[in-house]
């Protein structure tokens, strides 16, 4: 009798701890947008769709279906669809990054972006310029949002997603962002010396030549360092920003083997819009945030408060959570399915789609977001980030005297 009960009771304790508590809370919670992320996978299937309208109705406007989605439709959703500023329970988090159906959402945009980036070029040599400018244009918007697909795959640490990270870039020719990136803005972000985070008083068309140049020559420039330190040459195609590139050289020629040098003013064409789309979302992240310094010199830690942050749930399932920004900065390597909302983050007031729009128009960007700037500073213009160029206007507007401010 003792030998049955104590064999029960260890049967018993066996059982309940072979359910790990992570494992346990997993059963308990779940992931209402566990599916929904397949919308993100999906983007590049939009040529299709507008194919088959073209198709249906005899218009060719259904080209442009890629800037239709991207600055009509996703931000009409937000509005209506509203906000998701739910977090996974803590006791969840582990089980949540080492599920690998999230990570395979992500792999399973690369074909997609591919079909859609062949076939597009296909029907560009079969219609005319107007048609085939929509249809680049189209496929500029999808490779823009593929660049942020390769910004949730170069921040892990498998080789093989950083390899599929580069594979994204290569339509567009931006794999040195990769590289700028990640060791780049990660350690600059909020900063003067930051390239890719935007100023006070500066528009989005003067931050546009400033981040394109700066991230082309911070990506070299640290790649050169990396190399130096190992002992290697610059020019070899060890250096991830030539091999980033030739990727995109190869890819290129294959198509013009395929299609014919007619293509080339639409492959250029795609390229500047898809990554001119990276850099409107770059703006808007950090716009006006600055960290502050130190005594030592240095800048302050970077901290939830440093970037601009959205909980409108359509644009955050097209993008992998890229709107909860501040917890991506302070957790770089964490998977998008984990990324958290932070509460004392400044928020922007629409989602990313409508504030690219807004982006374009500088006066009604200021109007919106200078004030948001200055009211998260508690009124003081001085800490923020402030484009030199526009620094006494922006001091004389917000009641601060240049030589105040010097005083």
């Amino acid at each position: 009798m003792r030998e049955g009960s104590l064999s029960k009771n260890l049967s018993r304790n066996l059982s309940s701890s072979a359910t790990p508590p992570a494992a346990a809370g997993a059963l308990a919670w779940r992931d209402k947008k566990r599916y929904l992320w397949l919308l993100g996978t999906v983007v590049p299937l939009f040529l299709f769709l507008g194919w088959g309208l073209v198709e249906a109705t005899g218009l060719g406007l259904f080209w442009w279906i890629g800037p239709m989605v991207v600055y009509v439709l996703i931000p009409v959703l937000d509005v209506v669809i509203g906000d998701d500023n739910g977090n996974p329970p803590e006791e969840v988090l582990a089980w949540l990054e080492n599920d690998r159906y999230y990570r395979w959402v992500t792999y399973l945009f690369l074909p997609c972006q591919y079909a859609a980036f062949v076939v597009g070029f296909w029907l560009i040599t079969r219609h005319g310029v107007v048609d085939g400018l929509g249809i680049a244009t189209t496929l500029g918007m999808l490779n823009g949002i593929a660049i942020n697909t390769a910004h949730e795959l170069g921040h892990k640490k498998e080789h093989l997603e950083r390899w599929f990270a580069r594979i994204a870039l290569a339509p567009c020719g931006y794999g040195h962002f990769f590289i700028e990136h990640n060791r780049g803005h990660h350690v600059r972000v909020a900063t003067p010396d930051d390239p890719a985070s935007s100023r006070l008083g500066e528009s989005f068309w003067r931050f546009w030549p400033r981040t394109v140049v700066g991230s082309v020559r911070n990506g070299w420039r640290l790649e050169k360092t990396r190399l130096r330190r190992m002992g290697k040459r610059t020019w070899t195609l060890r250096n991830d920003v030539l091999n980033a590139w030739a990727m995109t050289l190869v890819l290129w020629a294959g198509l013009i083997a395929a299609f014919g040098f007619g293509i080339v003013p639409y492959l250029v064409l795609q390229a500047v819009l898809a990554f001119s789309l990276l850099e409107a979302v770059n703006y808007l992240e950090h716009y006006g945030l600055r960290r502050e310094t130190l005594p030592n010199g240095r800048f302050e830690r970077v901290t939830p408060r440093h970037s601009w942050n959205s909980d409108h749930l359509t644009t955050n399932l097209f993008l992998y959570h890229l709107q909860r920004h501040s917890d991506h900065h302070a957790n770089p390597t964490r998977r998008y399915q984990s990324l958290r909302h932070f509460e004392e983050s400044p928020q922007l007031p629409a989602g990313y789609a409508a504030m690219i729009v807004l982006a374009y128009v500088p006066p009604l960007w200021r109007k919106v977001m200078d004030g948001r700037v200055l009211a998260h500073y508690g009124g003081d213009v001085t800490r923020a980030n402030i484009h030199p160029a526009k620094r006494a206007k922006v001091l004389a507007r917000y009641g601060r005297a240049p030589l105040a401010d010097a005083a």
